[in-house]
């Protein structure tokens, strides 16, 4: 069974080749959802080769990023933050702000005749579309403003993360990271303590675990057995810099984010 690596280097202010035993550079895609976006959004954005906005996303966009540079014009700043694509049905973007991107130059996708897949979704399967070669460009696609507010919304957004298993894709907030660790591969997970940790858990999506083995954790699992009405491993610790997770179903892995700080602030 081969091994997948996982990295947040996404969370740290520049790229750098990976040092030995650590994992691959990433080529990263961004899409931006209609919550709150994390205050590190405009270090997301400078990381990432395709930037889309999923429908009302592009209001948060349009309204919030300003507000992160309270000491710079905000049109010169709307202006520097500018989608690639806005895509989704159209229900909740506001026309002045879809007027304002598509002068810009922004690609516009009205999926309205979609009601079957969400907004994330369709954003996902035209970055799939668009960059082909995943394994080879070790594609991982960032998602921001995915977490908070309505609970359905959540479980749609993680219910993504199940129906594309075999690409890594990571939703995000202020305050943590959730991704899919697939049954079909072993799991090695490099901290990056300085922005991430040390609050994590692990739990058993689609189906129960029947065993599940981790290492670097202050509660470590040995062939354990979780389940929901059963042992699940929340408010689990991450103890170093490195974990490595086994298990016979798919897990979501969750890790906590340090408050956003200047490491994590890139101006335009």
């Amino acid at each position: 069974m081969g091994v997948f690596f996982h990295s947040s280097d996404f969370l740290l202010p520049s790229s750098t080749s990976s040092p030995a035993g650590h994992p691959p550079s990433s080529t990263y895609a961004l899409v931006l959802l209609n919550q709150s976006l994390p205050k590190f959004t405009p270090l997301l954005w400078k990381h990432a080769k395709l930037r889309l906005c999923a429908d009302g996303g592009a209001n948060r966009v349009f309204d919030e990023l300003p507000l992160l540079f309270p000491h710079q014009d905000a049109t010169d700043i709307r202006n520097s933050y500018k989608p690639d694509v806005i895509r989704g049905d159209m229900d909740s973007i506001r026309t002045e702000v879809l007027d304002f991107y598509a002068k810009q130059g922004t690609k516009i996708f009205d999926e309205s005749e979609d009601q079957d897949t969400t907004d994330l979704h369709k954003c996902v399967a035209y970055i799939l579309q668009s960059m082909p070669n995943q394994e080879e460009s070790n594609l991982c696609i960032l998602v921001a403003g995915a977490l908070g507010g309505r609970f359905d919304h959540e479980m749609g957004n993680i219910n993504v993360l199940c129906r594309f298993s075999t690409t890594r894709i990571i939703l995000l907030s202020d305050d943590c990271l959730i991704h899919l660790l697939p049954r079909t591969h072993h799991h090695e997970i490099h901290v990056h303590s300085s922005v991430e940790g040390p609050h994590c858990g692990l739990i058993p999506i689609g189906m129960p675990s029947g065993r599940t083995t981790t290492t670097g954790l202050q509660w470590d699992l040995t062939d354990t057995e979780m389940k929901f009405g059963g042992l699940v491993s929340t408010s689990n610790i991450v103890e170093g810099e490195k974990v490595t997770v086994q298990s016979d179903s798919d897990l979501l892995w969750t890790l906590s984010l340090k408050g956003s700080n200047e490491t994590r602030h890139s101006s335009t």
